[in-house]
């Protein structure tokens, strides 16, 4: 893939699935999810920047062997691969991943975000500082990525962004206060990213994934369908494609099942003035989910969503003074 985070990697304009253009990076692309998205992205033509610091799933330790084993395999199918063991969780090794794209294909056209680690703990044993690891790792080391890429691919007037977000994220899970926090914090900068790169040809959207990893040890998945990586990469594939036709979004991959995932409202309901028993006696109404309403990030969510509730009260007031 030539156009993407693989650092960069891109597909051609065509249906074809073979990437052209150079500077594709992945980050924790040396095991699991990473791995099968580096190496699908490659036989499709992807230059590509692994990147893994080989971390346990606590973030500790560092062994850089899951990342050349992976530029291993790429180059002896024939592809084209190096690595990077630099961490996200810093500024400056966020920097050196983009560099590193830069220094051996010339550009960065794709960014797949994909580390993370994980601590777990109830919320009444969490210590301050496995909050902050992994928030350092999933949330800050995507920003760190990110904000050398973007300027890069505004000027090329292209570029392909997938950040990673999780159903722990989007519906929260037991013991894992800090990766939530961390999943749902993405979807907020894939936003972000999403409405100032739409003009500059620049796509951001979110995959939350869920796959038999390293990540599901100790757990009993004896009963789990088919759950394997590589029915996650082709949804990223696509996001990381020239062809995207999104941006903004959320794409849901488990187990087989694709979905778009969104944001939702009810209609909602409008008083000129709330008591605490008012919101209590329509609080049916206000929850009512019958008719919800989506608010698109791109082109314009939030003010769509603004005019929406001015114009209920434009509305309830109109029909006040009839």
């Amino acid at each position: 893939m030539t156009r993407a985070t693989w650092m960069a990697s891109s597909w051609n304009r065509d249906d074809s699935t073979e990437i052209r253009r150079s500077g594709g990076r992945g980050h924790r692309a040396g095991r699991g999810l990473g791995r099968a998205y580096a190496l699908l992205l490659a036989s499709r033509g992807a230059k590509v920047v692994v990147n893994d610091i080989g971390s346990s799933l606590t973030g500790d330790g560092m062994d850089p062997s899951p990342a050349h084993r992976v530029v291993a395999e790429i180059r002896a199918a024939g592809g084209d691969a190096v690595a990077c063991v630099e961490s996200v969780a810093t500024a400056a090794g966020g920097q050196a991943i983009i560099q590193t794209a830069l220094e051996h294909y010339g550009r960065i056209d794709v960014l797949i975000h994909n580390a993370g680690t994980v601590r777990r703990a109830s919320l009444k044993e969490m210590s301050y500082q496995d909050f902050d690891s992994v928030i350092d790792v999933h949330l800050r080391g995507a920003f760190h990525v990110v904000r050398p890429a973007f300027p890069l691919m505004c000027a090329a007037h292209y570029g392909r962004i997938v950040l990673t977000s999780s159903i722990g994220g989007l519906y929260g899970n037991h013991g894992v206060a800090n990766y939530a926090a961390a999943k749902a914090g993405l979807v907020g900068l894939s936003n972000a990213v999403a409405l100032e790169g739409a003009p500059e040809g620049v796509l951001c959207n979110v995959i939350v994934p869920a796959a038999v990893t390293r990540m599901a040890e100790g757990l009993d998945i004896s009963a789990y369908p088919p759950m394997g990586p590589e029915l996650v990469a082709p949804v990223v594939g696509l996001l990381a494609h020239e062809s995207c036709p999104v941006t903004g979004e959320m794409l849901v991959a488990l187990a087989g099942r694709v979905a778009t995932a969104v944001v939702a409202e009810s209609p909602g309901v409008h008083r000129p003035s709330w008591t605490i028993e008012d919101v209590a006696e329509h609080l049916g109404d206000i929850r009512d989910l019958a008719d919800p309403q989506v608010f698109p990030v791109v082109p314009d969510g939030h003010g769509e969503h603004i005019r929406y509730s001015f114009e209920m009260a434009a509305r309830s007031s109109g029909l006040r003074h009839a």
